[in-house]
Parts: C-alpha cells; sequence; structure tokens
C-alpha cells in the first residue's frame, strides 16, 4: 500500500510515510468491510460516512506540512484513521465528529494503539474547539460548501495552512489555504469527493 499508492504516486515526505507506516489501517475498519483494508478507495465506516482511500490521506497530511510542535484541529474524526496519522506528526491533536458512535469507536480505537495526544469531541465541527485555539493546522476531511472563513479566520494561526475539501457534493476542489494576517491565500490541490460537511459553515442536515 505504501508503496504503489503512495510513494509511487508522487509523496516523498518521510514523517507522513513514517506515520502510515506505524498505523495499522485494518484496526480502523468495520468487520464486514475488511477486504477494503488497503484497496485504493475510499470505504464505508458506517453511518453512511467513509474513510478516505490511503494516497488522499497522504496528500492531505503531506500538504498540511506538519511540524512535531504543532496543535492542529481535525474537523471530521470518521473512523479515527486520520486522526492517528495527525497524532504520530504534531504535539496534540484535536479532533471534532458529529457522530457519536463514530467518535466513541475512534477514542477506543486510538486508546488501544495507546495514543495519548488526540483529544476528542463531540458536535459541529465548523464551530471548532475555541478554548484550545489558534491551532499551527486545520484538516476538514468533508466537503465544505465554501470556504469556512468565520472558522479559519478565528481558530487558525496567522501564517498556519489548513486543508480542506470545497464545492457542491459529486464535484470538490481540495485546497490548500494559507492564513496571512486577515487574509486566506488558497491554492487548488486536486479535484475530489468527499461525504458533506454538515453544520453550521457547512451543508445542512437533511
Amino acid at each position: 500500500m505504501i508503496r504503489q499508492q503512495i510513494i509511487e504516486r508522487g509523496i516523498h515526505d518521510e514523517r507522513v510515510i513514517a506515520a502510515m507506516r506505524a498505523i495499522p489501517r485494518d484496526r480502523f475498519f468495520l468487520p464486514d468491510a475488511r477486504e477494503s483494508d488497503f484497496a485504493d478507495r475510499a470505504a464505508p465506516i458506517g453511518h453512511e460516512q467513509t474513510i478516505s482511500q490511503p494516497y488522499m490521506v497522504a496528500l492531505m497530511t503531506a500538504r498540511l506540512q506538519i511540524a512535531s510542535n504543532h496543535k492542529v484541529l481535525e474537523i471530521g474524526t470518521g473512523s479515527g484513521y486520520h486522526t492517528a496519522i495527525l497524532s504520530k506528526l504534531a504535539a496534540e491533536v484535536y479532533s471534532v465528529e458529529r457522530i457519536k458512535p463514530l467518535l466513541d469507536a475512534a477514542f477506543e480505537r486510538l486508546l488501544s494503539l495507546d495514543i495519548r495526544n488526540a483529544h476528542f469531541r463531540f458536535g459541529d465541527g465548523t464551530r471548532g474547539w475555541p478554548e484550545a485555539a489558534p491551532f499551527d493546522r486545520i484538516l476538514i476531511t468533508a466537503g465544505a460548501p465554501q470556504i469556512p472563513e468565520a472558522l479559519l479566520k478565528s481558530q487558525l494561526a496567522d501564517g498556519g495552512i489548513a486543508v480542506v475539501p470545497v464545492g457542491p457534493a459529486d464535484d470538490q476542489m481540495l485546497m490548500e489555504i494559507h492564513r496571512a494576517g486577515d487574509n486566506l491565500v488558497s491554492t487548488d490541490i486536486c479535484a475530489c469527493r468527499f461525504v458533506k460537511l454538515i453544520g453550521e459553515e457547512g451543508w445542512a442536515e437533511q
């Protein structure tokens, strides 16, 4: 998986590769979806949510340029797989999830892997984690209808980087966003498709 899906597709950040080698991806799947453990595609994790393909996890993580002293906000805990990867790279990870059973399962998985620098919250991820802000990096793992400016301007540190998929439900663009004072400077990375970001600065819940 690491060689074929990540390194051969252009991800060469040694810290990201090491983090992905260190986390057993198969621990984050439902029992009836285990055949998808290392497949080059997203896979269901229940509650109409998915775990991203390994390449997308590596790409998003690499674009964040996480340093070992960074504090990272993750919006959309999901299975907890990406949370675990982030925890190997950053000093502290704060992860918010709106689906309680997913959050509880992710917490148990990371605990079983002896990961202690990840913090979890149940709620609307688009509101972030105000009392822990500012964050050096923000990762959003669900598609937003537009750039969540209020969140990024209030909780992303000046000079910080966010990575977020933005656009309609079936035609999103993965974006790297840098905060420079009151300005948010965005760069397109690639086309993508994520589940919808539900919340105050996202899509309305159906």
